[in-house]
């Protein structure tokens, strides 16, 4: 009877495949959230756009071509040179920062329709202060290696 109950009390844990664990489980969270979004949201909307009462809101409206592909391009250009100005200063994190600097800015640019000049200070403000704060957070008090 005391090695049944032993047995149910001792853990024994593998260490190569224990950091799996949580990863598997957010896993199927995201797969059985992503099926319900499928089921309650788009089959009902497939199904108003085939009986006509919808439109696929990607065929026949304007796009606006600067925007959709400048924000291609700026996503593009800011993974891409976060690893060459990363390999300057390396394991400092100021590809990280000095990037993503540039790359808040230049999106609050582009997205703004009209300039004024307390406008765009706000933006050169929100593009010194948010990635500062979170490089200063993130590779300064946490210690996690940024590129």
């Amino acid at each position: 009877m005391e090695s049944g109950l032993t047995s149910l009390l001792s853990v024994s844990i593998d260490f190569e495949t224990s950091h799996l664990f949580f990863p598997h489980i957010i896993n199927w969270l995201m797969v059985g959230l992503f099926a319900l979004i499928l089921v309650f949201k788009v089959v009902p909307f497939l199904a108003a756009v085939r009986r006509g009462e919808e439109t696929l809101p990607i065929l026949g409206e304007s796009m606006d071509k600067f925007r959709f592909f400048g924000s291609i391009a700026l996503i593009a250009a800011y993974f891409y040179l976060m690893a060459v100005v990363g390999n300057l200063f390396p394991y400092t994190g100021y590809g990280f920062l000095f990037v993503s600097m540039a790359f808040v800015f230049l999106m609050s640019m582009m997205y703004m329709h009209t300039r004024t000049k307390r406008k765009v200070i706000t933006a050169v403000i929100n593009a010194l202060v948010a990635p500062g704060l979170a490089w200063f957070i993130l590779a300064k008090l946490f210690q996690i290696t940024l590129p």
